[in-house]
């Protein structure tokens, strides 16, 4: 591969390296609305099938992020976001913290308490969500290298789904878990927004298939990829 095309494939590492950290500090920050995802009162173990966070919405997306990253670059580098995710979300948890240490002055839109109520519970929220994202991410990365080594790089909807499928229950059983230990959710609600969260996440992995199909067509073509090859960056 030509310098110019390293240089270019660099680029665009780091900018889905920033929709990823992006997506993943937006969903710690917003987690604390819940709404109705689909408007049938259906009920399961005491919350409603599609009552979920809001912070769910943007979180898939790094699922499919680190799926294309282990396609194209390979696994070191899908865990190298992963952990600049980590200390991303941790040094915005340090920066809410600060802001919120700080008195509000008597004409500031948004006073003490307004803040606190938004923001208070990130720390929680952070740690929860870290735990969890954390065996997701490493489970994910993992199973999908597994079933990339087996297919020898073929059925590629195979390995994104499957890998998927695992690791998005482990992170949302595991973030549900510590909020309830933490107090921030009742546990009869557990249940129900397990199976909630799970099924939505499954579905949004479905529906991200083709995009994945589109991402890796798109990076094959340009930068003229062989079946399974990877991209070394600089």
């Amino acid at each position: 591969m030509e310098l110019k095309d390293k240089l270019l494939a660099q680029r665009i590492y780091l900018l889905l390296g920033g929709l990823f950290i992006t997506s993943l500090v937006v969903s710690n920050l917003i987690f604390q609305k819940f709404f109705y995802w689909y408007p049938i009162d259906i009920e399961i173990f005491g919350s409603k099938l599609f009552e979920i966070s809001v912070g769910i919405l943007p979180y898939p997306i790094t699922f499919l992020i680190t799926d294309l990253i282990s396609e194209i670059y390979g696994k070191k580098r899908a865990n190298d976001v992963v952990v600049a995710g980590i200390f991303a979300s941790f040094f915005s948890m340090l920066i809410i913290y600060t802001s919120n240490a700080v008195p509000a002055t008597p004409w500031s839109p948004v006073q003490d308490n307004m803040f606190s109520t938004v923001f208070g519970s990130t720390a929680i929220a952070v740690f929860a969500s870290m735990m969890a994202y954390l065996l997701a991410q490493f489970v994910d990365i993992h199973i999908y290298h597994f079933w990339k080594n087996l297919t020898k790089g073929k059925h590629l909807w195979l390995r994104n789904n499957f890998s998927t499928f695992l690791s998005q229950f482990v992170d949302t059983a595991t973030v549900l878990l510590l909020l309830c230990i933490f107090g921030k959710i009742e546990w009869d609600k557990f249940t129900g927004l397990l199976i909630a969260g799970f099924l939505f996440k499954v579905l949004v992995a479905l529906f991200d298939t083709p995009f994945l199909y589109l991402g890796v067509y798109m990076f094959r073509r340009r930068f003229k990829l062989k079946l399974n090859e990877e991209i070394e960056l600089l």
